[in-house]
């Protein structure tokens, strides 16, 4: 059997199968709608608030309208008592609570401090965070209108009034982010880990169901086997991964800076690595269930360890040292890194070059993997 025919061979074991099938095809296509689906709205807007006014001055109810006018608030009552507002919170009715103690205008007008109060549903942070940044923004607002009436009142002129309150001007642009959604955050590492993980399950089912029994890779040497597997899953990954780096980026607004032929270069180590670590862990296994839960269980550790969702300083260090042998870890952080920051590829080569290390080592895995699950299989049958 040449390498041709291998290929074919492995390609047709592969689709014939439905376990494998499901979970490459269905898999890949499934995640790319399923994970960014909750998200599609970029950031949490028009969060429901619920007032506590204690005080019904005018100046109360111009914080209360400084509080509906944010993009990030919707006022949708007031109510005589905390306890009631929880109640609201509980309900799921609001997802946050303002307090405006008694003695607001006054304490305000004579320059005393004034502490505003105010609590939301923690259990959803995106949500919290935005009742907390919109309540913010509008308590700092109202103080200023405060302040300029004070200073007013104290006979300065209306422009340097105005220019004392606001005496710097911020002009923030989001470089990498332009939205400062959660979509192009999360998506571009996301889609590569899925990539990651549907390889190495897809390997794994695969050489985890032939080590019992007769069949094709008996009559091929380790290499070849190994060769030819590697090739035809990355052929199929070919248009994996072009769908989601290519229409699934544009169709979430992912930022791309990379040229697409920097990007294949990154990516080509990667698929290798990945393929060749899933062969080599088939080995280990003869039950084709076991690859899918023990995979399963570490996705989630692997999310973490590969850095752009949680700080890699607040992971101990054992298990950031223990993750670079994991193809994934390297591979989404020098992607972000080149082609939502636009890193140049000199920054990058060194884990470019640690990803070719990896496939070196799995590849050399793999082989004695297969070789021996080659030797028990003869033993078992002669």
């Amino acid at each position: 059997m040449n390498m041709w025919q291998l290929i074919m061979t492995e390609l047709k074991a592969i689709i014939s199968d439905k376990a494998i099938a499901v979970t490459l095809f269905g898999g890949v296509l499934f995640y790319s709608v399923l994970y960014p689906l909750p998200y599609l709205h970029q950031v949490p807007t028009e969060q429901q608030l619920i007032v506590v006014d204690l005080d019904h001055s005018s100046l109360s109810r111009q914080l209360i309208r400084h509080a509906d006018a944010s993009a990030k608030i919707q006022v949708i009552g007031q109510v005589g008592s905390i306890a009631e507002a929880k109640r609201y919170i509980q309900t799921r009715k609001a997802h946050g609570l303002l307090v405006i103690p008694e003695g607001f205008r006054r304490d305000l007008l004579l320059g005393k401090g004034v502490t505003l109060s105010y609590g939301g549903d923690a259990s959803y942070f995106l949500i919290y965070s935005a009742v907390a940044e919109g309540l913010v923004s509008a308590g700092m607002d109202a103080g200023k209108q405060v302040q300029l009436i004070g200073m007013l009142a104290q006979g300065q002129n209306p422009k340097q009034a105005q220019q004392s309150l606001n005496s710097i001007h911020l002009n923030s642009v989001p470089a990498f982010n332009p939205s400062l959604g959660y979509t192009p955050y999360v998506v571009p590492g996301l889609f590569l880990l899925i990539l990651h993980q549907t390889l190495l399950i897809g390997t794994g089912i695969l050489g985890a169901g032939q080590w019992r029994q007769r069949g094709y890779w008996q009559q091929v040497s380790p290499v070849q086997l190994i060769g030819g597997r590697i090739l035809a899953f990355m052929l199929i990954y070919m248009f994996f991964t072009s769908f989601y780096v290519g229409y699934c980026y544009h169709w979430y607004n992912v930022s791309i800076q990379a040229s697409l032929g920097l990007v294949a270069l990154w990516l080509l180590p990667f698929l290798l690595a990945t393929a060749a670590a899933g062969i080599a862990m088939s080995s280990l296994f003869t039950r084709r269930d076991l690859p899918t839960q023990v995979l399963l269980l570490i996705s989630m550790p692997i999310l973490f360890v590969s850095g752009f969702v949680w700080p890699l300083a607040l992971i101990p260090e054992p298990l950031v040292l223990g993750s670079q042998f994991i193809p994934a870890v390297p591979a989404i952080m020098g992607m972000l890194e080149l082609n939502q920051m636009g890193a140049s590829w000199a920054s990058v080569m060194p884990k470019w070059l640690q990803l070719w290390g990896l496939f070196a080592v799995f590849f050399g895995l793999a082989i004695l993997g297969v070789k021996r699950r080659v030797r028990l299989l003869k033993a078992q049958v002669g």
